[in-house]
């Protein structure tokens, strides 16, 4: 008797064989790209040059052009930092977390998710790298030898934390993604005709061959990265929200930012997979390995998350009230009813209330309001680490120091700039690389494809 379940939906959809598998994910990199493909890139083209060039102005100039100021000297540039770390967390999560608990309908949205990983580091790292204001002199955060003279990194700051965690997950993610493409680059290497073509994606696939020796290698390797790289998804973001919980600011000292900036970022992460996903799947025609399944499985854990970072809001304001210290009291008061409190709603409505519409079956398994709410998720989420460090930042302590924030134009650049690179590299990527990981989509054929789930049943009636 067949072990496999017949109530479980397909996770690949039309009566595929492998050659069909093979054909349609390689499609978009053997025949022309299609015309919203050259649309998009060339929009995100455009917004990454803007970007470079409020880059270099900043540079040019200084970090005073930016909106920050003596009180608020957070501002843009951490928010999008926070942000865009957390994006990147999804990409982990969904191959290294649902690898280990043996997850099948990971295999549609694994590899774009790694991808979607290394771009959103690559973004943060550039928010990073310029807030400290002497970008020339980053190379202090790392534990140099002392013939530099006497120069010790403190090691008690969580700034030099973040360099570490950041660093260690953006190699393990490009590891993890680089692996799983190997078996992707050698079956283009045997398709491709165009002798650079062939040329490059053998350099590419390091000689892989598919026999059972190479996939027994394939799967140690991605079992160990898997389990390197989860305990990383818990780290790094805790030590990002430490640079704020190590503090002695109102609203900021809590012990609650590391679970609940991890389930946010996931949250955000998630979201964004689905933005990408949506995109990718109409451009290159791909609806039958992403399902409508894999959308309500993600806007699941979607509504998980939004619910925990609900929660979180909500005792946040329990233990100010509860503390009885009247600046952390003020300082949620000021969130919530301030000059800046249009924001506090925005995230209010964004994060809490909006993923909680997913609970009707018809709205999860809708492509167009997945589509509209894996955005307004994703602005929510901007608006939260806005909320945390702006709001709190203009009220302190004392209120001779109060101010506000506003930015200029080229806060706004350098962020739209880095949505417009995060853009080009993930279009370039899917122009270029597979976007689903076919050879682990065949590994699931047999059990999970919709042709393959009618023979066993036409089997089992006739037992």
């Amino acid at each position: 008797m067949h072990a496999e379940s017949e109530i479980r939906i397909p996770l690949i959809l039309g009566n595929k064989n492998y050659r069909q598998i093979t054909d349609d994910i390689i499609s978009p990199i053997e025949g022309k790209a299609a015309k919203g493909w050259y649309i998009l890139t060339s929009i995100c083209a455009l917004c990454f040059l803007w970007g470079i060039l409020c880059l270099s102005y900043t540079i040019g100039v200084g970090v005073g052009a930016w909106g920050s100021n003596n009180g608020v000297d957070w501002a843009w540039d951490i928010t999008n930092f926070v942000w865009w770390i957390g994006i990147g967390h999804a990409g982990t999560l969904i191959s290294a977390v649902l690898l280990l608990f043996r997850q099948k309908w990971r295999m549609g949205i694994n590899r774009s998710a790694e991808a979607m990983t290394i771009f959103a580091v690559m973004c943060a790292a550039i928010f990073v790298l310029l807030h400290t204001g002497r970008p020339w002199l980053d190379y202090m955060l790392f534990p140099l030898p002392n013939q530099y003279g006497s120069l010790w990194p403190n090691f008690n700051s969580p700034l030099l934390w973040d360099v570490f965690a950041v660093s260690t997950y953006f190699t393990v993610s490009l590891v993890f993604w680089y692996i799983g493409l190997i078996p992707d680059f050698g079956m283009i290497r045997d398709r491709v005709i165009k002798p650079w073509q062939k040329k490059m994606y053998s350099l590419l696939s390091f000689g892989w061959g598919g026999s059972a020796r190479h996939w027994s290698r394939f799967e140690e390797v991605s079992l160990v990265l898997a389990g390197l790289s989860t305990p990383l998804v818990f780290s790094v973001h805790s030590i990002v929200s430490f640079d704020f919980a190590t503090s002695v600011v109102p609203g900021w000292h809590t012990t609650i930012f590391p679970p609940y900036f991890v389930a946010g970022a996931v949250f955000s992460g998630f979201a964004m997979v689905l933005t990408l996903m949506l995109v990718v799947r109409k451009i290159y025609r791909l609806e039958s390995y992403i399902t409508i399944m894999h959308i309500e499985y993600m806007n699941i854990v979607i509504i998980v998350t939004g619910s925990i970072v609900g929660v979180a809001y909500l005792t946040e304001l329990f233990v100010a009230w509860y503390s009885g210290v009247e600046w952390e009291q003020y300082a949620f008061l000021n969130r919530a009813t301030g000059p800046l409190a249009w924001s506090y709603w925005i995230m209010m409505g964004c994060n809490v209330v909006s993923p909680q519409l997913f609970w009707f079956k018809k709205i999860r398994t809708s492509i167009i309001a997945t589509f509209i709410l894996s955005i307004v998720v994703n602005i929510g989420m901007w608006f939260e680490r806005f909320v945390i460090i702006v709001t709190t930042l203009c009220r302190t302590y004392v209120p001779s120091s109060w101010n506000t924030y506003s930015p200029t134009f080229i806060d706004i650049g350098i962020f739209v700039g880095t949505i417009g690179m995060f853009g080009t590299f993930f279009l370039l990527f899917s122009r270029f690389f597979p976007v689903i990981a076919q050879a682990e989509l065949k590994t699931i054929l047999k059990s999970s494809g919709e042709s393959q789930k009618k023979s066993t049943q036409i089997h089992h009636a006739h037992h």
